[in-house]
């Protein structure tokens, strides 16, 4: 049992956590994070809890090799630990680095950011438009890439010695004798080197260098058949238009191809990936002997998905491994993963049983056994064992709250647990993948750092966080479940109650909400992984209540896609269950209910206040879709089909048509040069509040995106904070 870092912590485990979680046996943790004094400050509440309120972490850590780890302290200098030895020593500082900067001709550092270990005397360290390599035996900077100060996506091959950049709509290498330019399109409409199809289906990124660094393969996207969409600058004497390819659901869409590029011959080739040119191709993965590429080619209905095999030389199809349908949608979101020992056999990441799980096969396309099996998820993979015997990921094996790193038999699929403790943690696997860094936090723990091996077994501790709230006045956290609206499912609900809480009073509400897929707002991490300012609204005197609903991320298919075709149904209903909660308790005021979202969560605020305008008084919502028909084609089509196969789908979701339902106050704040949920999706809503004589309130925040970030951020939650203080 885990000793508390402050007696002045309060926790009540109401009732103890029985068989892991895995059969919705959760029952009710509470807990108080500080019993201070002390009040959270809007700054506190919006800045502190990633600065001096946030538990302390250890920064850019990075196995020098298997026996010794370096980590940054104080963004100044390079720290130097064994595994074994609690005894830390300084590898290198600022000033020894800005020596060797000095002494080669280039700029002094400010501080040191991040580093990465190319081997074990060198690392390399990037600063501005300059790569840098540097020798710690020799200390001495042995390589520098200088590159364009437009540069984007940059990717060191270290084996080819190459760094590869876009360019606006181009990519390049240098080696830092000379930058190559490996592709010249001139119109802007033809993009190189990127993300593409808006970056769903797992896709981070458009360069994929081979296994040994002999061929680039990269994205290339022809997207002139876009429409083009303005976002308006207001920054300049006279407004300039930044126009942007966005295309909607129903419209069409952007068409890519895989290149593949040799530098020796500097002579590319695209593979045959055929038709229909709007199809999407995810997860690219290159064979362990740079002969093949493997594609997870899924169709624009998202429907059915082909694992295909082209040769890298001439880009022929070589083959469909497998193919996998569903009646809603396929999403593929990892790439292929090929065993450590056996060249001709890899993992398969996929929902097809209903739960993200592990499947192995051999290169001809047979299954050969299913690796994980139960009902949870795997997230993703981290790596092999030494022995390349077992597979290490991530799972919610011990409930849906949870992220537990596994050590899985790929054969026999028995599973060793590495990380004992509960909530959720990040490993760091060393380079003979024997050993692990284990840092985690829980309800309970601010951030631990603990040295395992590979059985589980803790070598020692690093590092144990202190509570940094334990002088603050802070309200009582309580996380259970509740019954989804069809009586089914367990659904996670986090409850927030003022400091001072008398249940002999009653409190206005305001419900948190996100609601849509990818997202989970409740975990058994700090806080419950809320955010600062739902305790800061908490001592303000509100009680502060968020249900993860059918819908969210990681709890299955069925759980997740329930919203197909019909967004807003199931989540609004499973809302409503939790009000039923809310008034069950006995202390919350019915008559003063107020939703708080953006994004998704932005529609599912304005929803919930147009079609429940008897519970809910007051609301803000930020960046919220408002029409489907004016989403994008990969996200929305997914979940809504097209507007033309599903007409009804639309209309029942178009809250633009629903104005008049509109009885509380409503605040819908949006981003000027927002490129994701574009303007004209609050814009509509306006228009017909106008036509309609309906009465509501709006923000504006000019020069940001999706959302505000930064400084302003503040100024956003005193926002948002006045609103309630004013209204609810």
């Amino acid at each position: 049992m885990r000793k508390f870092l402050s007696l002045s912590l309060t926790v009540l485990l109401t009732i103890s956590i029985l068989n892991a979680q895995t059969k919705s046996e959760y029952k009710t943790q509470t807990f108080k994070s500080g019993v201070g004094e002390k009040e959270l400050t809007i700054d506190d509440a919006v800045i502190g809890q990633y600065r001096q309120l946030y538990p302390k972490y250890i920064t850019n850590i990075r196995w020098r090799d298997a026996q010794n780890y370096t980590f940054i302290k104080d963004y100044s200098q390079v720290e130097l630990a064994n595994i074994k030895s609690s005894k830390t020593k300084t590898l290198f500082s600022l000033d020894n680095i800005n020596a060797m900067y000095n002494k080669a001709g280039l700029d002094s550092l400010r501080y040191i950011a991040s580093i990465d270990w190319l081997n074990k005397s060198q690392f390399s360290h990037q600063q501005g438009n300059t790569f840098v390599i540097i020798d710690t035996k020799k200390k001495a900077i042995i390589k520098t890439i200088k590159f364009n100060e437009k540069a984007e996506n940059i990717e060191y091959q270290k084996d080819a010695g190459f760094l590869t950049y876009t360019i606006e709509n181009n990519l390049f290498i240098n080696d830092g004798k000379k930058e190559t330019a490996i592709t010249k399109d001139e119109n802007k409409g033809l993009v190189n080197g990127q993300t593409v199809h808006r970056s769903e289906f797992g896709i981070t990124g458009g360069i994929f260098w081979s296994p040994k660094g002999n061929l680039l393969a990269y994205y290339h996207k022809d997207e002139t058949m876009v429409g083009d969409y303005p976002l308006v600058d207001i920054t300049q004497r006279e407004a300039t238009v930044k126009n942007i390819k966005y295309p909607m659901a129903g419209m069409k869409s952007e068409e890519v191809l895989l290149a593949v590029y040799n530098p020796k011959s500097e002579k590319t080739i695209y593979l045959k990936t055929g038709e229909p040119k709007e199809q999407y191709l995810t997860n690219i993965t290159w064979s362990p002997d740079e002969k093949s590429i493997y594609i997870q080619v899924l169709n624009r209905e998202q429907n059915h998905m082909k694992l295909n095999r082209y040769n890298a030389e001439t880009g022929e199809f070589e083959k469909t491994l497998f193919e996998e349908t569903n009646d809603r949608y396929v999403e593929p979101e990892h790439h292929l993963v090929f065993l450590k020992n056996k060249p001709d056999e890899f993992l398969y990441s996929s929902e097809k049983d209903g739960f993200e799980h592990l499947y192995r096969y051999n290169t001809d396309g047979k299954l050969l056994n299913q690796v994980t099996k139960g009902n949870w998820i795997v997230y993703n993979f981290v790596g092999f064992d030494q022995s390349g015997k077992n597979v290490i990921v991530y799972t919610t094996t011990n409930g849906p709250l949870e992220k537990q790193a596994y050590a899985v038999n790929i054969e026999t699929s028995k599973m060793t647990l590495l990380t004992p403790e509960k909530g959720h943690h990040s490993i760091f696997l060393n380079p003979n993948a024997d050993i692990l860094i284990d840092g985690y936090s829980s309800i309970t723990v601010p951030h631990d750092y603990n040295i395992r091996d590979l059985s589980g077994k803790k070598i020692r501790a690093i590092q144990s966080a202190e509570n940094p709230l334990k002088d603050y006045k802070m309200g009582e956290m309580t996380i259970g479940t509740i019954k989804s609206a069809d009586k089914e499912t367990d659904l996670y609900y986090r409850l927030i109650t003022p400091p001072n809480f008398d249940k002999n009073k009653k409190y206005p509400v305001i419900v948190y909400v996100y609601g849509g897929p990818h997202a989970q707002l409740i975990t058994d991490s700090w806080l419950g992984s809320s955010q600062m300012w739902l305790y800061y609204m908490a001592q303000k005197g509100y009680v502060v209540f968020t249900v993860d609903n059918r819908g969210s991320a990681h709890r299955g298919n069925k759980f997740e896609s329930i919203i197909h075709r019909q967004v807003g149904a199931a989540e609004m209903a499973d809302q409503m269950q939790g009000i039923d909660f809310l008034k069950s308790l006995g202390y919350v005021d019915m008559d003063r209910i107020g939703v708080d979202g953006w994004s998704y969560g932005g529609f599912m605020t304005t929803n919930l206040i147009l079609t429940h305008s008897d519970v809910f008084k007051v609301a803000c919502a930020g960046g919220p879709v408002i029409d489907w028909k004016f989403y994008e084609v990969m996200y929305g089509e997914r979940y809504m089909d097209t507007p033309q196969e599903n007409p009804d789908g639309y209309a029942k979701s178009n809250l633009a048509a629903r104005v008049t339902d509109l009885k509380g106050r409503l605040m819908i704040i949006h981003g000027g040069q927002d490129p994701t949920v574009v303007w004209q999706n609050s814009q509509t809503f306006i228009r017909e509040c106008v036509k309609n004589n309906i009465l509501m309130d709006y923000f504006i925040y000019p020069t940001h995106e999706h959302n505000v970030r930064g400084k302003n951020r503040v100024h956003l939650m005193m926002k948002i904070s006045q609103y309630f203080d004013d209204f609810l």
